[in-house]
This record gives structure tokens, sequence and C-alpha cells, in this order.
């Protein structure tokens, strides 16, 4: 044996064990809880999709999958803690198109970069907002209600500045050339309660939350800002079909590690989350929460994520939007 022969030899020796110790730990995934924080409080639409999502995931994984609410600063708080969290597949986030998207131009300082610092692993569901209006109002179209708003002045409540209702009511301005006035609520049922008595004059709103009143008469659904619509509200039209153009808002829900996440381990998660899509009874249960499934490939999460920063970032800016 050649000198050279026996370092080669001992080199590979001496690897061997760290090697096979990696392999092993990635293999073993997992041998513990894991932890999925959801970025609200408990009680909101993202926890018990979370929750949800969270059962799914422990089919995959053989282990309880623990929902963890950490709400604060628009989901901010909660996805920090997962860009910090080690990347080893025991801490995950349920991420919206806020944490993911909006806040990037929302908040100067996240504490965090959301395409750097978390490792994509699936698109989730996605919902619109609906624009809503009393009953009494005379507009029965977005163009009559275009129209109005040319004419007098006119208020849209939002759950808050910088919430995708709050940008649905920019997006409106930019594209069809008004000025209304934004009404934000620290409440949303609040901002419902005086849409009803028509002290506000429109709301963009998830479908659940106005649902009901649309169905008593109470309120009428001018228009859903997805970019197709949605089993909810099926004779419902999107915002486009009424006649404004460029016009796509959607709340999104995807499935998020931290950055460094082993690739088996992602794949094993995104197959977890497409399974859950596919099956019939859950994808039931998620329509009743108002939702719709998207489902995906890491790749088209992380391109998802790049298009909603570069998105909402000019919008932001026009409409000078600050956080609450």
């Amino acid at each position: 044996m050649t000198q050279a022969t026996r370092r080669a030899l001992l080199g590979a020796l001496a690897t061997t064990p760290l090697l096979a110790r990696r392999g092993w730990a990635q293999a073993s995934w997992p041998d513990r809880p894991i932890r999925l924080i959801v970025p609200f409080a408990a009680g909101t639409t993202t926890d018990a999709l979370g929750r949800i999502l969270a059962e799914a995931l422990a089919r995959e994984a053989g282990q309880p999958v623990v929902v963890e609410n950490r709400a604060g600063a628009g989901g901010n708080v909660g996805a920090q803690a997962v860009a910090q969290a080690p990347g080893d597949g025991y801490t995950l986030l349920l991420g919206t198109n806020g944490t993911h998207g909006i806040n990037s131009s929302l908040f100067p300082d996240l504490g965090f970069d959301a395409v750097k610092d978390f490792t994509p692993i699936a698109p989730f569901v996605t919902t619109p907002t609906v624009l809503g209006v009393p009953a009494a109002l005379p507009a029965n179209s977005v163009m009559e209600l275009v129209a109005l708003a040319k004419a007098r002045p006119l208020s849209f409540a939002s759950a808050g500045n910088g919430t995708t209702g709050h940008l649905s009511q920019a997006l409106l301005n930019l594209r069809a050339g008004l000025e209304t006035q934004h009404v934000p609520y620290r409440n949303a049922s609040q901002g419902v309660t005086d849409l009803l008595s028509g002290r506000v004059d429109a709301m963009f709103y998830h479908p659940l939350g106005l649902k009901p009143h649309l169905e008593s008469g109470k309120l009428k659904a001018l228009a859903v800002t997805s970019g197709k619509r949605v089993s909810i509200l099926p004779d419902v039209p999107t915002i486009q079909e009424a006649g404004v153009q460029d016009f796509v808002v959607e709340g999104r829900w995807s499935l998020f590690g931290p950055a460094g996440l082993p690739p088996a381990i992602v794949a094993r998660l995104n197959r977890a989350t497409n399974a859950l899509l596919a099956d019939p009874a859950a994808l039931a249960n998620l329509r009743a929460q108002g939702v719709e499934p998207v489902g995906g490939t890491p790749e088209q999460l992380a391109a998802m994520t790049r298009e909603e920063i570069a998105k909402w970032q000019p919008v932001i800016v026009a409409a000078r939007i600050r956080p609450d």
C-alpha cells in the first residue's frame, strides 16, 4: 500500500462516522413533537387552518404537531421566531401573504428576510376578499360603485392598516382612479356592524365574515377579488369580470420552515400538505372555512413569495400605507 493510498483510506475512515451520524439524524426525523407556529391568535381563520394542517402533518410524521400561537405585528412575531429557529424540521410556520409578501414593504424593520430566512415547503390555501356594500347603497355592480365614488365621497371599512381589505381598497383606488376614505377598525366585526348600519359605504372582507349578511339581504356582494370565482359564492363575479382590470387580491397561507431545512424533510412535508388537499373530506372542511386549495411545489411557493413582495411594494408606497 502506498503512502498516498494509506492517507486516503484513513481520511475516508475518519469521515465515515460523521456522515453516518448525519444520515441517521435525517432518517430518524422526527423523533419528538413538531411545533407549527401560527402567527395569529387562537380563534382566527389562520388558527383554524393551522390546526387542520397540523393533523395532516402529524399523520405523515408519526409524531404530534403542536400548534403554537405567536401573534403580533401582523404575523411578524411568529415569523421571526421561525426564522431564528434551527433548520432541523422541528419548527414550522403557517405563513401568510402578509408575513411573506405585504409586510416586507409595510414594516421598516421586519427582523427577518421573507426569502432568505425561510425554506419554502408548500402552498396551502387561498381566499379572496369580498366587496360588500349595504343593501340600500345605490350601486349594484362594481362599475356603478366606481361611478358613485366619483360623484361623492365613499368610505371603506377595514380590519386595520395594511390588511388585505385595506390593500384591496388601495388597489381599487389606483386601478379606477378613485379617492375613497379608509376607516380602519381594531376589531373587524365593528367594521361589519358599521357597514350594516350604513355608517360606512363599503368593505373588502373575507367571505365567511360577510356571508350571513349577504344571505339575509342586508348586504350586497359586488365582487370577489380572486382570479376566479369561488365555491362559497359561486354567483358573485370576480372584480376583473366586473370591469376592473389587473386586480387580483387573495389571502394566502403556505407552509415554511427555517432556512436550511433538509430536502428529504421538505419532500415529506410537501407530500403531506398536497395529500391533504387531495382528500375530498378535508377539502370540504377547508372550503367550509371559506378557502380554496392551492398546493404545489416548494419552487412554486418560492416564486409566489417573490411575486407577492414585488406586487405590493408599489401599491403600499403609492397609497402611503403605514402599519397600525
